[in-house]
């Protein structure tokens, strides 16, 4: 139970970050745009995680 719900944390912890590193991207040039591949990237692995914390069937 208690990795479940780290795997939840870590995973939206990773949502958050990636979104910030991609829209702060878009609207400022203090991050570069080749930022963007690897923030695309942890959007993928937040998703993967927070959908495959739960015992049910993953999403």
């Amino acid at each position: 139970m208690a990795v479940d719900s780290q795997k939840q944390l870590l995973g939206f912890g990773l949502l958050a970050v990636s979104s910030v590193v991609i829209l702060a991207g878009g609207v400022t040039d203090v991050i570069p745009a080749m930022a963007g591949a690897p923030a695309a990237l942890g959007l993928a692995a937040g998703a993967l995680l927070v959908g495959t914390a739960e015992q049910g069937r993953p999403v």
